[in-house]
């Protein structure tokens, strides 16, 4: 019997990722290869998102767009976050699609999810694996997402994740640990770990403790320990989405201590009232404080954020709290979101509903000063001599750079992938930097930007 061919494709966020990498190694286990080509593929499957409508959209479109070009006779299959949260709707609105399915553990009894096995054989049935602690293939780059957590124990006003993805589940420090050392001996140098919540990781499996023993210990440090494990066998060590509340003294400290002193903060807005009506904490003032207390400590510290525009009761006092936050914060990435209304979320039902038009002209505002900012950022980095890691041929990343969202390093073409090297920085170009050897006898070349600040 000829080998049977996969074709996996992933859209949205950095979890999603890991959750292919997860689901290759069981295509593996049941004999299957990668395609070279879509086309070529017996098995067509797509690891979808489903976090706002535009993910949604961007879902159905690839759906189709696969199908269009996929050989006859092959096999779609439909999986990941608009599988799990719409199942059969999903199912009947693409008649095109041979299988929707779910994966991991069920949301509910009834939920199904997929073990996806070769040819005629593929179909739902009960659940026969946890997709968060299966095993994944070695990396093929130089960097590595890690995924410490499933799901998330936090009610925000508009985010519906978890009511598809379920409360927080915490993976063994022991298994996270022995996880980065199998990347890192396959040849990973930037292992970054990503969760829902992470900086609440192994709070649910203490929690679980207390209640077996009956004990009143306190939650402790979960995820400083698993960042000083991790740092520990890799020469870098990112972390992804930190809920600023959660952003303790000895977290900071370890984060700064691993030589990646980058915080992904996720902010959503500033102005103290609507971040309650989001359910979310903090506020600008608060959030000026643990920034400035990091660039203290570490004044090349490297921050992002994301910010939700228009969510229900925003006013323009909000937003220009949110510019003038903006301006002092001086981020160094930001991206900017226009509310979306979700199902089975509080903020679907608020009050005082924000024009789309509106939202995207305070959207437009933040873009554009942020835009500012960050070229500026980046500027002040021309000069300055830096480590970067070669991602691929004539790629690279310093510390300033998360992998697939933030800017990269333009590097000689002669540098081997996955290997780091200290470069000066000779030019800008706008999120862009070109890195030389020192031994270069280029002019590092100034930015002049018009309205820089």
């Amino acid at each position: 019997m000829d080998e049977q061919r996969y074709w996996l494709e992933t859209l949205g966020c950095p979890k999603n990722r890991v959750d292919s990498d997860k689901l290759e190694g069981v295509l593996g286990a049941d004999g299957m290869v990668p395609a070279g080509a879509l086309e070529d593929a017996d098995l067509v499957v797509v690891n979808t998102c489903a976090f706002i409508e535009e993910a949604r959209r961007e879902s159905v479109e690839v759906i189709l767009d696969l199908d269009r070009r996929r050989r006859d006779g092959s096999r779609l299959v439909v999986t990941g976050c608009l599988a799990e949260r719409y199942g059969g709707e999903l199912a009947r609105a693409l008649p095109e699609v041979d299988l929707v399915c779910g994966f991991g553990v069920p949301l509910a009894p009834e939920r199904t999810a997929v073990t996806l096995t070769r040819g005629s054989n593929i179909g739902p049935k009960r659940s026969s694996f946890d997709l968060l602690e299966l095993a994944r293939p070695p990396s093929r780059s130089a960097w590595a997402y890690l995924k410490a957590a499933e799901g998330c124990d936090r009610a925000c006003g508009f985010c519906a994740i978890p009511s598809f993805r379920g409360r927080q589940r915490s993976r063994a420090l022991r298994d996270l640990a022995a996880e980065a050392e199998s990347l890192v001996s396959g040849g990973v140098k930037e292992v970054v770990i990503v969760a829902q919540d992470l900086a609440s990781y192994g709070r649910d499996r203490a929690l679980r403790r207390t209640r077996r023993d009956g004990s009143d210990s306190p939650f402790g440090h979960g995820i400083v320990e698993l960042v000083r494990l991790v740092s520990a066998v890799a020469p870098r060590t990112r972390l992804l989405y930190l809920y600023p509340s959660s952003l303790t003294e000895p977290l900071i400290d370890t984060i700064v201590a691993t030589g990646v002193p980058y915080f992904d903060l996720s902010l959503q807005h500033v102005s103290r009232p609507l971040l309650a009506r989001m359910r979310r904490w903090g506020g600008g003032e608060r959030f000026l404080t643990r920034i400035e207390r990091i660039r203290a400590l570490e004044e090349h510290a490297t921050f992002r954020s994301s910010f939700i525009l228009g969510y229900p009761g925003e006013t323009e006092e909000d937003h220009d709290r949110l510019l003038e936050f903006l301006e002092a914060a001086q981020l160094d990435w930001a991206g900017f979101f226009p509310f979306s209304a979700e199902e089975g979320t509080l903020a679907l039902d608020l009050p005082d509903q924000v024009p789309p038009g509106l939202a995207l002209e305070r959207l437009r505002e933040c873009t554009e000063l942020q835009d500012r900012i960050t070229a500026a950022r980046r500027d002040r980095l021309v000069g300055q001599r830096r480590s970067v890691l070669v991602d691929a041929a004539g790629v690279g990343r310093t510390v300033h750079e998360a992998p697939e969202i933030d800017g990269v390093v333009h590097v000689p073409e002669a540098l081997a992938p996955g290997s780091i090297v200290d470069l000066v920085m000779s030019e800008s170009l706008g999120v862009d930097l070109v890195g030389i050897p020192e031994t270069t006898s280029l002019t590092v070349r100034q930015p002049v930007r018009t309205g820089a600040r």
